[in-house]
């Protein structure tokens, strides 16, 4: 079984504390047994960084599910921390990674219904016009969650200008049965707003492989127009939304 370097020479623990410190992750919680763990104010979970040397290659360990499972990454043999440990053959891999792991744990549940909670606390609830106070909070809190979840593009069309994109909730916060499921980024796809239009007229699903499918009331120059470089890529989670929304918003029949 492969080894980490203990204790982390000066070269490895200053590589690691960079690479915790770039990404978000500035709470060092020590060294044990060669890997050293970090934490975040603003992101869920612990994650620690170990390597085989000073030229590498260099492992990181997480313990958080729902980010382990939305990385995909190949597992490596080596004794350590967490759920799972990853082998990188250089610090540029697993800085690659390591953008991709900080953006998931800010918005992987429960982190947007953890802020919604926060920001909202004593705010009143009686009024239409509170509620709808209340509303707009949950709906910015949302949108900032699927900036991060889709990596601030349209994941259709890969536009990345901020004022051409839409937070679409797949199921509406109108429909929703509990603050949770309104504020789950697995109910959500960030697109461009002609995407967008269409996707919240019924005028455009998707299937459970991430391929759009039209409405026959959606003309042949608006569905011209819907053009898109790839697919979705679906978790579980979003397809159980989508099935709701296939069923209930998508206007198949003519």
């Amino acid at each position: 079984m492969t080894q980490v370097e203990s204790p982390q020479s000066f070269v490895v623990q200053g590589e690691c504390t960079k690479a915790a410190w770039q990404h978000g992750y500035r709470v060092s919680l020590g060294e044990d047994a060669g890997w050293a763990g970090f934490r975040s104010t603003t992101a869920q979970g612990t994650i620690w960084l170990a390597a085989a040397g000073h030229h590498g290659p260099w492992y990181l360990a997480l313990d958080h599910s729902g980010v382990e499972a939305e990385l995909g990454l190949a597992e490596v043999d080596i004794a350590g921390p967490g759920i799972a440990r990853h082998a990188f053959a250089d610090t540029g891999a697993l800085y690659a990674v390591l953008i991709r792991q900080y953006q998931l744990a800010v918005s992987l549940p429960n982190a947007p219904l953890h802020e919604f909670l926060e920001r909202t606390r004593g705010l009143p609830k009686t009024t239409e016009a509170e509620r709808l106070v209340v509303q707009r909070v949950g709906q910015d809190v949302f949108r900032d969650g699927l900036l991060q979840y889709w990596q601030g593009r349209c994941p259709l069309t890969d536009i990345a200008d901020p004022v051409l994109l839409r937070a679409s909730h797949i199921k509406p916060w109108k429909d929703c049965e509990t603050d949770s499921e309104r504020l789950d980024v697995h109910n959500g796809l960030l697109l461009s707003a002609l995407w967008d239009a269409a996707f919240d007229a019924g005028l455009v699903t998707f299937n459970d492989d991430g391929s759009p499918e039209f409405s026959v009331h959606l003309s042949a120059e608006a569905r011209s127009s819907l053009c898109f470089r790839e697919r979705l890529c679906l978790t579980q989670k979003h397809k159980g939304f989508l099935e709701w929304h296939r069923a209930m918003v998508f206007q198949f029949q003519g």
